[in-house]
């Protein structure tokens, strides 16, 4: 645990009590704030109150006696409508913050020889993947790494922080609405398209969260930009001018004059006199398609922003192991392989598995994004045939119909089931791909609890294949 610095002493609000909100109750008290919590759900402040937290009813307490209130990330701040307890925090004039402006204060407030390097990582998708990445360069160079945020353990939850130690932190557009005073040493926007619009307004606001991630960056540091989209072109171009760091633009589809960047799968770095061919991608059995070749030479670009030689970077890059949830291969059954992309949770992650492959037995659904699936009718040829779960089940079959054969499972114990079976009728190669193009909040906690479920119902397949043996 991290305890929290600059809080001693104060009394903090903390709201939601999810894994993020309980971590920072857990940080703020063993750095000396007192905490009182609050959540709408009897269930979270019962589990609260069971771990010894004080618990004060925030629809009714004086907030004047408030120094700051923690938001957890899931709760409104700004759209559809402010949360409540956001809005009695503006009138009290008690200023708003998340797990990670925590974090940021702590790093800041410690000497400057025992502040930690940060690498700080977002785009819509491919963070977890990245950050995961970079992690394993560092690890495999022989850092002190410490890989959370928004993914795996809370940025508060992560081994106290030295001056040797590296922070490589998954921040999502939730996150950087509630930080400000973060200070990165490599910043990575990977990509940027339209996601979480119901939470920032319009594209406007969600791109100005992800920028958020660039501020307090000077000279000395580095920025990793993605270019492959029309909004982290602007971007590049716009701190370009400011011209106060090292900017490193990536792509995955187009050969630069400056930058790292991906042809048919061969990674160049070109940020010296000429470019130069560091690594065959399509050797590194973690890193299939286009999507992963962008991840590759944002971690890549990272890591020698890390002062990791381009050598050793490339080649820890090939050894990475893969991500779970994340185009994971869990098994393969007769001639039928699962891949749980459980990670998908909008259109364009959920593109970019479905392009990986010639024709697939599609598991998609859950709580649908803006949009639904139609950015993704070019690619309906491939799909032989879907299995729909959740809250968009309906909708989605809507939208394949005549298009696609469609199955509305509901479940994914039946959509797995189902899905196997049509595909082992084939007597080919197949491949069945939970990829859901949505949240997962309807049916489970999260998307790997979605990624969990998929792999239970197919190791019950492969037992009752077992026994049918």
């Amino acid at each position: 645990m991290i305890p929290v610095r600059g809080f001693e002493g104060k009394t903090v609000a903390v709201f939601g009590l999810a894994r993020t909100g309980l971590t920072a109750a857990r940080a703020l008290s063993a750095g000396g704030a007192k905490v009182v919590l609050w959540d709408d759900r009897p269930a979270a402040r019962a589990a609260a109150a069971a771990e010894g937290f004080a618990l004060t009813d925030l629809t009714t307490a004086d907030w004047s006696g408030f120094d700051a209130l923690l938001l957890s990330p899931g709760v409104p701040l700004t759209h559809p409508a402010p949360h409540w307890a956001v809005e009695r925090a503006r009138e009290a004039g008690v200023e708003i913050v998340g797990d990670m402006e925590l974090f940021a204060r702590t790093v800041n407030a410690a000497p400057e020889h025992k502040r930690p390097k940060i690498v700080a990582i977002t785009g819509t998708n491919g963070k977890s993947t990245t950050t995961a990445l970079v992690g394993h360069i560092c690890a495999q160079a022989g850092r002190d790494v410490r890989i959370g945020g928004n993914i795996g353990v809370g940025v508060l939850d992560l081994e106290d922080m030295h001056g040797g130690a590296v922070y490589v932190l998954e921040l999502s557009s939730y996150q950087l609405d509630l930080t400000s005073s973060l200070h990165a040493d490599v910043t990575i926007i990977i990509n940027i398209s339209p996601d979480h619009l119901e939470r920032h307004g319009d594209m406007d606001g969600y791109v100005a969260a992800k920028r958020r991630i660039l501020m307090n960056q000077g000279k000395g540091d580095t920025a990793v930009i993605g270019v492959d989209d029309s909004w982290g072109q602007r971007i590049c171009t716009e701190i370009t001018a400011a011209n106060r760091r090292t900017i490193v633009p990536i792509s995955a589809s187009k050969a630069m004059g400056r930058g790292v960047y991906v042809l048919q799968g061969v990674l160049y770095d070109a940020t010296g006199e000429r470019a130069i061919e560091v690594a065959d991608l399509n050797r590194a059995r973690s890193l299939p398609g286009r999507h992963n070749w962008q991840n590759a030479a944002a971690a890549y670009a990272a890591a020698k922003g890390l002062g990791i030689p381009a050598e050793e970077a490339a080649e820890h890059l090939m050894s990475f192991p893969g991500l779970a949830h994340r185009m994971e291969p869990v098994a393969r059954l007769g001639k039928v392989k699962f891949i749980n992309d459980s990670k998908a949770t909008n259109t364009d992650a959920a593109r970019q598995a479905l392009s990986s492959y010639p024709k697939v037995f599609w598991i998609a659904g859950g709580q649908p994004k803006m949009g639904g699936i139609d950015a993704l009718t070019d690619l309906f040829p491939r799909v032989a045939k879907a299995y729909l779960i959740g809250e968009a089940a309906p909708a989605f079959a809507q939208v394949l119909r005549g298009k696609v054969s469609t199955v509305e499972a509901g479940t994914m114990d039946v959509a797995v089931a189902q899905a196997f079976a049509d595909a082992s009728a084939t007597g080919h190669e197949a491949v069945v791909l939970l990829s859901p193009a949505c949240a997962s909040f309807d049916q489970f906690a999260d998307f790997e609890a979605r990624g969990e479920a998929f792999r239970a119902a197919v190791q019950r397949l492969a037992h009752s294949a077992r026994g049918a043996a």
